[in-house]
């Protein structure tokens, strides 16, 4: 009987893998270990970081096989608009060349769009990447607005600013608002009507920026963090806001959760500071709109 028992246990293991529509046990794997997924992932320098941050974490947190194509342009020219206008660009080609394989399972890209047609690069990518991965799902990462304190050429007003010249009382209250009423009800919305069949969500990614630089203001952070300096000590490096490690690890755990499901309360991967990032990274995946999640 206790042979039985345990031939009964060894082949309910089953294999978990991205792939929809692969539910046969193929082989038994030791239950730490998931199969990992297949990824395409295109954006700019308020991306990248979060994308790199996930190879690192999916493979900590036991996603054997996770594999990523990265694909990262500044600025504008990382929107996923401006990837696909550039047909003649080493980068539309790998874009391309990577969905033609046909095995990449999620497909995500930077929120940063044309504000005449706001859905136009999205749509054109979506409608490519099906062609060959009908069963891709897509999200688009959520960045935060940029020039914390603004421009020192004097072309953008600081955050605080920003959001007093656009009715807001705080620029949290103002990026709330452009979530909802630009990302999700104009760009989301109106690809989920164009592709009803396809998954679409998106990742709080920009939070990770704005809660921790206001921590840190609030003096709640556990580290000696600076507004400004080097990678390691600071929330921004750099007047456009580009990001320190400590909002880079918040991300990237944002990202763990959002794509793999990934229980923060229970993951060990070392950050590296004294600041409970997995906390806030889970505080803010917790708080995101439930309709937008995967």
């Amino acid at each position: 009987m206790r042979k039985l028992t345990y031939l009964v246990a060894a082949l309910t293991l089953v294999l978990l893998s991205c792939k929809k529509e692969d539910n046969i046990v193929e082989e038994i794997q030791p239950p730490s270990e998931t199969q990992g997924c297949n990824m395409l992932l295109i954006g700019n320098s308020f991306f990248n970081p979060y994308a790199e941050k996930l190879d690192v974490m999916a493979i900590d947190a036991g996603f054997v096989n996770h594999n990523s194509t990265i694909v990262i342009r500044g600025g504008e020219n990382g929107r996923a608009i401006n990837f696909w206008n550039d047909s003649s660009s080493s980068e539309h080609s790998l874009i391309k060349s990577t969905l033609d394989q046909g095995d990449v399972d999620f497909f995500g890209m930077t929120s940063g769009h044309d504000s005449i047609n706001r859905i136009e690069g999205f749509k054109a990518w979506i409608e490519y990447a099906l062609q060959s991965n009908p069963n891709i799902t897509i999200f688009i990462s959520l960045a935060p607005f940029d020039f914390p304190n603004g421009d020192p050429n004097g072309t953008r007003p600081s955050w605080d600013t920003l959001a007093i010249s656009n009715g807001f009382s705080t620029v949290q209250d103002m990026y709330s608002y452009y979530i909802s009423e630009i990302l999700h009800n104009e760009i989301v919305d109106q690809l989920r009507v164009e592709f009803p069949s396809t998954k679409i969500f998106t990742i709080p990614t920009g939070w990770a920026t704005f809660n921790l630089n206001q921590m840190n203001i609030d003096g709640l952070l556990l580290d000696q963090i600076d507004m400004f300096g080097s990678s390691a000590s600071s929330i921004f490096v750099d007047s456009k806001g580009h990001q320190g490690e400590i909002v880079k690890n918040t991300g990237g755990l944002i990202w763990l959760n959002s794509i793999y499901s990934v229980n923060l309360n229970e993951n060990t991967y070392d950050t590296g500071f004294n600041t409970d990032l997995h906390q806030i990274a889970k505080q803010i995946t917790d708080s995101h709109n439930p309709n937008y999640k995967q």
